[in-house]
């Protein structure tokens, strides 16, 4: 035994022992040889410079040095057992925290993903924050997030870094979306092109990868968009498009009736985006984010129709 080094089996022999007052009744109830039991508390003694056990009488007693070591040695143990039961608590996910970075756009599209991993494990405290996707992939890397969740056209697998990787959780397709009092509000078929530079609109502002993503596709088809408001808040989006009177664009899961909305689609068909789950290449990963991912897969198929593409 190193000098400065104090091991939990010895602190237990030496409980035990003055438990039963005998060396020999201790050495049976802990299954060991009464000769390695005799060694270990003899170590213990020795590390502490001082007698813990007078073995002169018929009953081996503590000596006073050794009632107040023990009163510290059995606290000692009750946190260990109580830390060796967090550990597997965690592991059990019946306790835990997660730390979570989300993305403007990925915030509305998850929240209900949040509810239902709340539900699955209620004793794991959820943290959220919103960030750039460039912030929540760098806090992810530096464990600063335990996890990340980004809306992006990225592939599976594909990151700004080689410290982080990222799984595709379900794919979403940008919609052109009108309130219930909008004049398109009962149209089933696509909207073409030409409609849609028409139509005034109600827009993230650039700084917005959405709005950026939406730009390149008015580009790539030759469109001038009539944007009669930009913004840079979803929420303010959303209310405005509800009175019906501006369009937006938004994904096909935001752009639904639980939101007020009506979705058209548009053709050609705009681009699609990936909901990516965002975890470290390397180091410690916690159990509650393995049963992230995991809630996440069984929410959306529980959640979604299969795809027909």
């Amino acid at each position: 035994m190193e000098r400065n080094v104090v091991f939990p089996r010895a602190i237990r022999y030496l409980i035990t022992v003055a438990d039963m007052q005998s060396f020999t009744r201790a050495a049976e109830q802990l299954f060991v040889s009464q000769p390695t039991l005799s060694q270990q508390i003899k170590q213990l003694e020795d590390l502490l410079d001082v007698q813990l056990l007078d073995r002169t009488g018929r009953s081996v007693q503590l000596t006073a040095a050794g009632e107040v070591y023990l009163h510290h040695a059995r606290r000692a143990l009750r946190e260990l057992d109580e830390g060796k039961r967090a550990v597997h608590e965690l592991q059990d996910l019946t306790r835990g925290s997660l730390r979570l970075g989300m993305t403007p756009i990925s915030e509305h599209l998850v929240a209900p993903m949040l509810e239902y991993f709340n539900a699955r494990h209620p004793g794991i405290t959820l943290s959220t924050l919103e960030l750039p996707q460039d912030a929540v992939e760098a806090n992810v890397a530096d464990g600063n997030l335990d996890i990340g969740i980004a809306f992006s056209n990225q592939l599976q697998g594909e990151t700004r870094s080689n410290e982080i990787q990222s799984h595709v959780l379900y794919t979403e397709t940008l919609h052109f979306a009108v309130g219930k009092g909008h004049p398109r509000a009962a149209q089933t078929k696509p909207l073409t092109t030409q409609d849609l530079a028409e139509e005034p609109l109600v827009l993230l502002n650039t700084n917005f990868a959405l709005r950026q993503h939406f730009d390149q596709y008015c580009r790539t088809h030759g469109i001038e968009p009539s944007i009669s408001i930009e913004a840079n808040s979803l929420s303010v989006i959303l209310e405005i498009a509800r009175f019906g009177r501006l369009a937006t664009i938004l994904p096909g899961s935001i752009a639904s009736a639980p939101h007020g909305l009506h979705p058209i689609a548009i053709e050609p068909e705009m681009p699609r985006h990936n909901i990516t789950l965002i975890s470290r290449n390397s180091g410690y990963r916690c159990p509650a984010c393995s049963a992230f991912g995991v809630a996440a897969a069984l929410w959306y198929h529980g959640n979604h129709e299969p795809s027909l593409d």
